[in-house]
C-alpha cells in the first residue's frame, strides 16, 4: 500500500492550494455562467493511453479543497498498470466544484503516473539484479514531494530529498575545496555527526582518492563502460557504488551487467511528460 506520509500532507494541500490560486483569481467564469445553481452530476476519469495509477490522494484532495462533498471511487488502486479506455474512476457531486477543479486535478495526476510509468519501466528492466533506481533532486520546483512520491510507487527509492539530508559533495564543492580528499576532509570536520558523505567522480585518480578517505558512496558521474568497470575494481567493496549522468531508460540494460548499487536518474522526473487522461462522460443526477 503507498502513502503519503502524514507529515507531508499540511504540504500537499498547500501545493494543491497554490496551483487553485493559480487557476481562479476571483470565480470560474465558464462553469458559473452555465451553472447558476448547485447540480448533481457525475463524470468518468478515463485513460487514454497505458500506465501507472499514481496520486489519488491529490486528485481527490483538489476537489474536496472546493467542496467537501465531491466523491472518488476508484476502480483500481494506488501502484496498479491501466489500459488505454479504462476507466480509472467516477467523480460525484455538485458541478461547480468539479469543473472548477477539473484542470488543476488531472494536472497533478497525469504528472505523478507519469513519473510512477517511467520509473517502472526502468524498475522493471533492472529485474533480478539487485541494483535500486534512485531519483534526484531535478524535480519541478514545489512539486518535489509529489514527483519522489510518484518515484516510490513506481518502484524507486528515493535519494537525498533536500540539501539537508546527507552530504553530497559534487564537482564544484570538490573543486572549492582543492581536491576530493579536501573536500571530505572539510565535511566531516563541519558535520562529524553525518555519517553518509557521497562523493562524485568523474574519472579514476578521483575514484582512488574518494575510497582512500572512505567515502560512503561513491558516485560514478558520465564514465563510460570501461571505465565503470575499472572504477569498480578501484574500490572493490569498499563503498557503496552509484552510477549517474544521463541515465535513460534506454541506457539501462548496458549498466545491468554492472556490480553497482544504485542508479539515479533525474529523467524520472524531468524527462517523465504526461500521461493522457480525460475527465468525460457527465451527467446530470
Amino acid at each position: 500500500m503507498y502513502r503519503l506520509e502524514n507529515y507531508n500532507l499540511k504540504k500537499v494541500d498547500t501545493c494543491i492550494q497554490g496551483a487553485l490560486d493559480e487557476d481562479i483569481i476571483t470565480e470560474d467564469l465558464s462553469t458559473n455562467a452555465i451553472y447558476e445553481e448547485d447540480q448533481e452530476v457525475s463524470v468518468d476519469l478515463l485513460a487514454k493511453e497505458d500506465g501507472i495509477l499514481c496520486g489519488q490522494y491529490v486528485f481527490e484532495r483538489v476537489f474536496q479543497i472546493l467542496d467537501d462533498q465531491v466523491k472518488v471511487k476508484w476502480f483500481l488502486k494506488e501502484g496498479d498498470s491501466f489500459k488505454a479506455g479504462d476507466l480509472l474512476a467516477k467523480i460525484q457531486g455538485d458541478v461547480r466544484p468539479i469543473l472548477t477543479g477539473e484542470r488543476t486535478a488531472l494536472n497533478f495526476l497525469q504528472r505523478m503516473c507519469a513519473v510512477a510509468s517511467y520509473t517502472r519501466k526502468i524498475v522493471d528492466q533492472l529485474a533480478g539484479s539487485n541494483i535500486a533506481v534512485l531519483d534526484t533532486r531535478k524535480t519541478t520546483p514545489g512539486l518535489r514531494l509529489l514527483q519522489k512520491y510518484a518515484v516510490r510507487v513506481g518502484g524507486g527509492k528515493n535519494h537525498r530529498t533536500n540539501l539537508s539530508d546527507v552530504i553530497m559533495l559534487k564537482d564544484n564543492h570538490i573543486q572549492a575545496a582543492g581536491g576530493v580528499k579536501e573536500a571530505i576532509l572539510k565535511a566531516r570536520a563541519y558535520a562529524p555527526y553525518i555519517r553518509t558523505i557521497i562523493v562524485e567522480t568523474e574519472n579514476l585518480d578521483m575514484v582512488k582518492e574518494a575510497v582512500e578517505n572512505k567515502a560512503s558512496i561513491i558516485m560514478l558521474d558520465n564514465m563510460d563502460h570501461q571505465t565503470m568497470e575499472k572504477a569498480i575494481e578501484i574500490i572493490d567493496g569498499r563503498s557503496f557504488i552509484e552510477v549517474s549522468g544521463n541515465v535513460t531508460a534506454e541506457k539501462i540494460a548496458d549498466l545491468k551487467t554492472l556490480k553497482i548499487d544504485y542508479i539515479s536518474s533525474g529523467a524520472l522526473t524531468h524527462s517523465s511528460g504526461i500521461i493522457d487522461l480525460s475527465m468525460k462522460n457527465l451527467k446530470e443526477l
